[in-house]
C-alpha cells in the first residue's frame, strides 16, 4: 500500500503553503496548554449534550449506551482552489444522482440504454414501486446528500480527491461540523484573526431555505417540521439541534396525523397543516399503513398524502435506491449520460462480486482489499484485507462465496493523515470529509464539511461507531 498523503506536511521538513501560519502558531503552543483547551471542549460538549448513541455498547458498569464523539483540536485546511473545483465536483454529482432516483420511478432511460441493468434497481432492497410515476417538486428527491471524499496519494507525491460513498437518505453529522466550528472560535479566537476561514453557520439558514423552496405548489408560507425517531436514536441531539436551529418544530410520529389527504401536527393552539417534513425516519417506518405495519415512528395514511403532491418530504421515499453500494459504480456513467460532462470527482475502482470475473479476482485478492456490503452503513459488515487475521479472511470467503451479490470490493487506500492531538502528543491519522450538498430549487452547500478522523493509529476506519473523531474543516478564502 503506498505511503499516504499528508494534508499538512509537503516532506518531513517543509509544510503545504495553506498551513504555513497555523503551523508556526501549533510550534508555539505548550503542550499542557492544547490538552487543557482538549479538557475544556468535552466539558462543554458533555453539558451542551452532543452525544452520539452507540446501539449494543455498554459502559464499564452495564449502564448507558451514550458516547461522545472525540473532538480534535487540530484543524483539517483546504486551501481556495481545492475547494472550489470539489464543490464543482459535487454540484455535478448530486445534479446527476437526483436525475437517476427521477429516471428511475419514471422513464427508466437509464435502463433502456444498457447503463445499469435492471435487476441492480428492481432488486434493490431501497426501490420502492410506490414511487413509480410520481412526481416530486423540482424534481428533487435528495435534498440533502453527504458525500463521503478522501484523498489519496499519487506515484509522484500529489494527492487526489475520490467519492468513497454516496450517502442520500438521511445523511447525519451537520450539527458535528456546526458545533466543531463553534467550539473552536471559542477555543482559539486568535486563529480566526490570522486566517480568512470560509463561514460555515449560515448553513441551517440554507437548509431551511432549500426545504422551503420545495414546498407544494400552492403553498405560499410553508409549514417545515423536523421529524425524529425520538430520543433514543444515534443522532437525536442533531434532529433537535437543527430543528431549533431553523426556528421550526421537532416532531415525532405520533405528533401527526392525516386528514383529508393532508397532513397536521397537534399544537396547543389546535391542528397546524404540514407542508415539508424533513424526516430522519428511514422509509420503511414512515407510514404503518404502506410500509412496516408494526412502526409506532411514522404516521398513518402519510405515504398517499404524499403521493397526492400536498407535502414534501425530504429525503424522497426511495432515494435510498441511488445510493446503495452496488450503483456507487455507475455514478461516473451517469453524470455522462444525463449531464453530457467527464466526472470532475472520481470514484474509487470498484470489483462488482455479482460479475464471475471480479469476484475471481476478489476472492484472490481478499487479504489486499476492502470489502463491503452493498447495504453496509457505519463501518459494520466489511473486511479490510491487510489488516484482517488468516482466520477472518478464511471465514469472509465463505460469507462472499455463499452470497456474491451482497458485497462490492475495492483497493485499500490509504487515506490522507492529518496531524491530530492524541495522548502521546500531535500525530498523523486518517481522514476523510463528508460535504453536505444541499440541493432546491439551485444546489449550494457551505465551504468544507464534516472531516472524520480515525483515532486508533494505523486505522483506516473513521465512523464516530467504530470508535472516530471528528475535526473543524477550514477553508481558505482565496
Amino acid at each position: 500500500m503506498r505511503a499516504s498523503f499528508d494534508e499538512m506536511q509537503a516532506t518531513s521538513t517543509t509544510v503545504r503553503d495553506h498551513y504555513r501560519v497555523y503551523e508556526r502558531w501549533l510550534a508555539q503552543q505548550p503542550g499542557d496548554v492544547m490538552r487543557s483547551r482538549r479538557e475544556e471542549a468535552e466539558m462543554i460538549f458533555r453539558r451542551v449534550g452532543i452525544t452520539f448513541a452507540v446501539y449494543g455498547a455498554k459502559d464499564e458498569d452495564g449502564s448507558g449506551t451514550e458516547r461522545l464523539i472525540p473532538f480534535d483540536l487540530i484543524p483539517r485546511v483546504i486551501p481556495a482552489s481545492e475547494w472550489t473545483s470539489m464543490e464543482a465536483g459535487l454540484r455535478q454529482r448530486v445534479t446527476a444522482l437526483n436525475r437517476f432516483i427521477h429516471d428511475v420511478y419514471h422513464g427508466q432511460e437509464i435502463i433502456k440504454a444498457g447503463i445499469v441493468p435492471g435487476d441492480q434497481i428492481f432488486k434493490n432492497a431501497q426501490f420502492r414501486p410506490e414511487m413509480m410515476g410520481v412526481d416530486v417538486p423540482g424534481g428533487v428527491y435528495s435534498h440533502i446528500s453527504g458525500i463521503d471524499i478522501v484523498r489519496a496519494a499519487n506515484p509522484d507525491g500529489s494527492g487526489s480527491y475520490y467519492v468513497l460513498e454516496d450517502n442520500l437518505r438521511v445523511p447525519s453529522g451537520v450539527s458535528y461540523m456546526l458545533e466543531n466550528r463553534k467550539m473552536m472560535m471559542r477555543l482559539f479566537p486568535d486563529l480566526f484573526s490570522q486566517h480568512r476561514v470560509a463561514p460555515v453557520a449560515h448553513y441551517p439558514d440554507l437548509l431551511l431555505e432549500t426545504l422551503r423552496a420545495v414546498a407544494p405548489a400552492a403553498v405560499n408560507d410553508p409549514t417545515v417540521v423536523v421529524l425524529t425517531p425520538g430520543m433514543y436514536n444515534s443522532a437525536y441531539f442533531e434532529h433537535a439541534f437543527l430543528a431549533q436551529q431553523m426556528g421550526v418544530e421537532l416532531v415525532e410520529g405520533q405528533d401527526l396525523f392525516v386528514k383529508d389527504n393532508f397532513v397536521y401536527m397537534r399544537t396547543t393552539q389546535g391542528p397546524k397543516r404540514v407542508d415539508v417534513i424533513y424526516r430522519r425516519v428511514d422509509d420503511d417506518f414512515l407510514d404503518p399503513l404502506a410500509f412496516r405495519p408494526d412502526s409506532t415512528l411514522g404516521c398513518a395514511g402519510l405515504l398517499s398524502v404524499y403521493r397526492a403532491g400536498n407535502v414534501t418530504l425530504s429525503n424522497a421515499i426511495g432515494t435510498g435506491v441511488a445510493d446503495d453500494k452496488s450503483i456507487y459504480p455507475y455514478v461516473p456513467k451517469m453524470i455522462e449520460f444525463y449531464l453530457g460532462e467527464k466526472p470532475i470527482l472520481n470514484n474509487v475502482p470498484t470489483y462488482q462480486c455479482r460479475d464471475a470475473e471480479d469476484l475471481k479476482y476478489v476472492l484472490a485478492h481478499l487479504g489486499e482489499l476492502v470489502v463491503k456490503e452493498v447495504h453496509g452503513a457505519g463501518g459494520y459488515g466489511m473486511l479490510v484485507g491487510p489488516a484482517a487475521t488468516k482466520d477472518e479472511i478464511a471465514d469472509f470467503r465463505k460469507v462472499l462465496e455463499a452470497n456474491p451479490g451482497g458485497y462490492i470490493a475495492q483497493p485499500t487506500l490509504s487515506l490522507s493523515t492529518c496531524p491530530t492531538f492524541v495522548e502521546s502528543g500531535i500525530a498523523p491519522r486518517h481522514i476523510d470529509l463528508r460535504p453536505f450538498v444541499l440541493s432546491g430549487k439551485t444546489v449550494q452547500m457551505v465551504p468544507g464539511g464534516l472531516t472524520r478522523v480515525a483515532l486508533k493509529e494505523g486505522s483506516l476506519v473513521v465512523n464516530s461507531s467504530q470508535g472516530g473523531g471528528t475535526k473543524d474543516t477550514w477553508v481558505l478564502e482565496a
